[in-house]
């Protein structure tokens, strides 16, 4: 057995390579050690899966270890959204879950993420303990299987589904008498698990609905399923060739992510829509508290916040800190640039379907389109335009790259540095508001350049500057 290691998201592997039966099981045990060693099996922990291949297997085959290990397993009958799974945690008072996703990566990737009694997603402390175990079980067989008739006959399996009662909770926080008066909405559910969970709720409130790529297809069209601007082509060509559409809205493979088109087809980068909710949830919806952005998202969100007078709570990237703070009741939203967030009240995780309705909601009430309302934005604070990019490390610059990125230049294209953040990664603010961030990736050579600046041209000279900073000029 390959090393287990648990990433921001999990553990995640390639199907037939390292992820395979027998890991899975190891993982299961280790996991149900964890939650007994916590005092809480006696809960009972969800077991849940996406819609990619093999998913109700994984999750049969876990099921069958947890029962085997004496805790009660509540088994989804169908593929679920992450953040439903977490709403069913809060809403059953079970010991966690254990669900089998690996969200927006590409097909041939499976993985398990396990969320404890909070609802979040499993903090260091609790996934370095389930690696540990996991990996001093390597090559042994350390778990005790129950079959599914025999766990379902000693009660300690039970099928569910939680769509209907997160779809009943979802009705209180979203306001769809007003998104009926929008118009026709784009809904691409991305052949994942928020078929059913968008679409649906939408026509019984009197929304018209146009959706696309909105059945069960493991391969996801043939692109990972991310609602990024590069992998949901087809669903800009609809919204821009379709003028009676007001928005289109999607969601990734397990419908934590979101991803926003406006009418004009225009895709809004979610750096600007976290901005705009929070924006509308303070000013519109009159909600109180801080906001909660991991270190790569924009300033945006920190302009917007002074606007109001509310604290900036800064995080490492990793939704499970945001999710923290919304368990704690500190913030009215957190989001990260990589297209999560949730709000107050809702989940402590990312909620991909909660986005997406949050923004129809806003757009409906507002009477304007996200770049009307945008530009409105950034008269009242300024304007803001953040990008990434990837920088591929050869091996002697991998090498070199801990003590290059240690060492604090004088500036960037021209502008002194004032401030080093070292939340996660390196993070250099300079004299004019604008930043960098260098974040190495944990599983390859490549290095996470992130920059904000005022207008475009600033923008890609800090990026230039930035690439040179780590590979030195060309």
């Amino acid at each position: 057995m390959q090393r287990i290691t648990f990433g921001t998201s999990g553990w995640r592997g390639i199907m037939c390579e390292d992820f395979i039966f027998e890991n899975v099981k190891v993982v299961t045990q280790a996991i149900a050690d964890n939650v007994k060693a916590s005092g809480e099996a006696r809960k009972g922990i969800i077991v849940g899966y996406d819609s990619r291949f093999m998913g109700e297997s994984f999750a049969r085959e876990a099921a069958r270890v947890l029962t085997g290990a004496g805790i009660t397993t509540y088994l989804c009958i169908r593929d679920t959204p992450t953040p439903v799974i977490a709403f069913e945690i809060l809403r059953r008072g079970t010991a966690g879950a254990i669900n089998f996703t690996a969200s927006h990566n590409p097909p041939e990737y499976n993985g398990i993420k396990f969320s404890p009694s909070w609802g979040g997603p499993a903090l260091p402390q609790t996934t370095t303990d389930i690696e540990n175990r996991a990996n001093e079980m390597a090559g042994e067989i350390c778990y005790t299987e129950c079959s599914i008739d025999e766990a379902m006959q000693k009660g300690l399996l039970v099928e569910i589904d939680p769509m209907q009662a997160y779809l009943e909770d979802l009705a209180t926080k979203v306001d769809f008498a007003a998104i009926a008066k929008l118009g026709t909405i784009a809904v691409n559910p991305l052949y994942g698990t928020a078929r059913g969970y968008l679409a649906e709720p939408l026509k019984a409130h009197g929304v018209k609905v146009v959706q696309m790529n909105a059945n069960r297809d493991p391969y996801f069209g043939g692109f990972p399923p991310e609602p990024s601007e590069k992998y949901i082509q087809d669903f800009i060509r609809l919204v821009q060739q379709d003028p009676s559409i007001s928005l289109g809205i999607a969601t990734d493979g397990d419908a934590d992510r979101f991803g926003i088109v406006d009418s004009d087809g225009s895709f809004i980068e979610p750096n600007y829509i976290i901005a705009l909710l929070l924006d509308y949830l303070v000013r519109v919806k009159g909600m109180t508290g801080g906001v909660g952005r991991s270190v790569a998202t924009s300033h945006l969100v920190d302009a917007v916040a002074k606007l109001h007078g509310i604290e900036v709570f800064e995080t490492p990237v990793g939704f499970k800190f945001i999710g923290e703070l919304i368990s704690q009741d500190k913030i009215i939203i957190g989001g990260e640039e990589s297209a999560g967030l949730t709000i107050k009240g809702h989940v402590p995780e990312k909620d991909g379907i909660l986005a997406c309705l949050l923004v129809a909601e806003m757009v409906a009430r507002e009477g304007k389109p996200v770049r009307a309302l945008l530009e409105q934005l950034y008269e009242k604070v300024g304007r803001y335009l953040t990008k990434r990019v990837n920088i591929t490390l050869s091996p002697e610059l991998e090498e070199v790259f801990p003590e290059r990125i240690a060492a604090t230049p004088a500036g960037f294209a021209g502008v002194s540095v004032k401030q080093k953040v070292t939340v996660d990664g390196n993070k250099f603010i300079l004299e004019d508001g604008s930043w960098l961030l260098f974040r190495k990736s944990g599983t390859e050579p490549v290095v996470r350049l992130y920059a904000e600046a005022s207008n475009e041209a600033r923008l890609q000279a800090l990026l230039e500057a930035g690439r040179e900073f780590i590979v030195g000029k060309a």
